[in-house]
């Protein structure tokens, strides 16, 4: 079974940065196009980025500007830069290899004074 492993989530104060990483062991992220996740409480999970194999990103309006997707093939690894961060930008956020049904275990934002 592919696991996407996020992590770099944590508490932030309004107008804040943090970059969220996501790896995986037995696939080349490569290959695939990512996306970055999000669940804030008591919400539905909503898309917010992705980037395909050739680096052409897609952003949802609210994140444009603040969040930047990018991808290390070297480190397999995808990010995601958030910067400005702003209390409704609390939630778990998660990984995925678009139509692959592989998601991660997500990382947890807090953003609150």
């Amino acid at each position: 079974q592919v696991q996407l492993v996020e992590s770099g989530g944590g508490l932030v104060q309004p107008g804040g940065s943090l970059t969220l990483s996501c790896t995986a062991s037995e696939i080349r992220l490569r290959s695939y196009v990512m996306a970055w996740y999000r669940q804030a409480p008591g919400k539905e999970r909503e898309f917010l980025t992705s980037i395909t194999p050739g680096t052409g990103t897609n952003y949802r309006d609210f994140v444009k500007g603040r969040f930047t997707i990018s991808r290390d093939d070297a480190k397999n690894t995808v990010f995601l830069q958030m910067n400005n961060l702003e209390s409704d930008d609390t939630g778990v956020y998660f990984c995925t290899a678009v139509r692959s049904g592989w998601w991660g275990q997500g990382t947890r934002v807090t953003v609150s004074r």
